[in-house]
């Protein structure tokens, strides 16, 4: 049980994270990243690829693979 509420805290501190947005002086909301290309799909793609293989190497080619990993893994369900 543990192990799910650790993920779940990582994945919605991440999400709060990506989800911060800037004002600007002529009012418009500009969404601000981790960094460049860090998106909710990566973000995702990394937290279900750890809570599955507990490896840094294959979170990170997940992260790269983004949404397509998410997709695999709710069609490809865990035993």
């Amino acid at each position: 049980m543990s192990k799910k509420i650790g993920s779940a805290l990582v994945f919605c501190i991440l999400l709060l994270t990506s989800c911060v947005a800037r004002t600007y002086d002529y009012g418009y909301m500009q969404p601000a990243y981790i960094f460049p290309g860090v998106g909710l799909g990566t973000i995702i793609a990394v937290v279900i690829s750890w809570t599955r293989n507990k490896s840094v190497l294959w979170a990170i080619i997940h992260g790269i693979l983004g949404w397509f990993y998410v997709i695999y893994a709710i069609i490809v369900k865990e035993k």
